[in-house]
């Protein structure tokens, strides 16, 4: 077990989440884009592995992949060196490890994005208020803010079906959660099994994370500095509807000077 942010966990996180809807975020980036006006620099907030940031790079733009995790980032360059030998990308990407919260690049960006429910792992609404605030700074004036968040439907859901399980020859999980409904935070608990040679090595891994009511983050990113927030539901560009949204979609633009 490591007590890096993702340190052991980095090097089969895109095995265990090959299901998640990668194309999905991609595929709404573009489509808000493609009304809105294309970014030429954009900033991914938590970017992992790269599994955006990387896409975004080979379709032209110039990324700046930021995340806390130097293992994560570690598997991200590796993945970047692997599809530059096969095609070169369109675009760039670099890689910083930073801290979302207190983030910095070298010039402003025109669009900062944040995918895969980042945000839910900032726990207190201060650390929230906190990116929102390093994002203005960070966008150039009229620059957006895209981003995504678990509603408290997806955390519910998680806790009334957890165990899940997963059972293969070189990898194997466990994954429970314990859902706080008070403070609505949910506890992530994954027991990892990965094969090496004869033996499994077994990494434990406790993640947290915590859902937001749609008007709170609304107003956070108005007294933030943003206008033209919106908010949507699960990949598409309707309203939140609180009976049935389990992803919530956040756009936000800063004042043009």
């Amino acid at each position: 077990m490591t007590s890096r942010p993702y340190g052991g966990f980095a090097y089969v996180y895109d095995r265990l989440m090959s299901d998640m809807p990668y194309g999905e975020w991609l595929g709404w980036l573009d489509a808000f884009w493609e009304a809105h006006g294309r970014p030429s620099t954009v900033a991914d907030l938590g970017c992992g592995t790269g599994t955006i940031a990387l896409p975004l790079a080979a379709s032209g733009y110039r990324v700046v992949g930021i995340d806390i995790s130097e293992d994560m980032l570690a598997v991200a360059k590796h993945k970047e060196a692997s599809a530059r030998s096969e095609t070169p990308l369109a675009g760039t990407v670099d890689w910083v490890c930073q801290d979302m919260r207190s983030w910095s690049w070298s010039a402003p960006v025109d669009a900062v994005v944040s995918l895969c429910d980042c945000m839910n792992y900032l726990l207190e609404e201060d650390d929230l208020r906190r990116t929102f605030r390093q994002v203005l700074e960070g966008l150039a004036p009229g620059g957006t803010f895209l981003f995504d968040m678990h509603h408290s439907n997806r955390l519910q859901e998680y806790a009334d079906n957890e165990p899940f399980c997963l059972d293969e020859e070189d990898v194997s999980y466990i994954w429970t959660c314990d859902m706080d409904e008070h403070s609505d935070t949910i506890t992530h608990r994954l027991s990892i099994f990965i094969r090496e040679g004869e033996r499994y090595v077994k990494v434990v891994e406790t993640h947290r994370q915590r859902a937001y009511p749609e008007p709170l983050i609304r107003r956070m990113l108005s007294d933030a500095g943003f206008t033209d927030v919106n908010s949507y539901e699960d990949f598409s560009f309707d309203p939140v509807d609180d009976r049935s949204t389990l992803r919530m979609f956040f756009t936000a633009r800063k004042p043009a000077m």
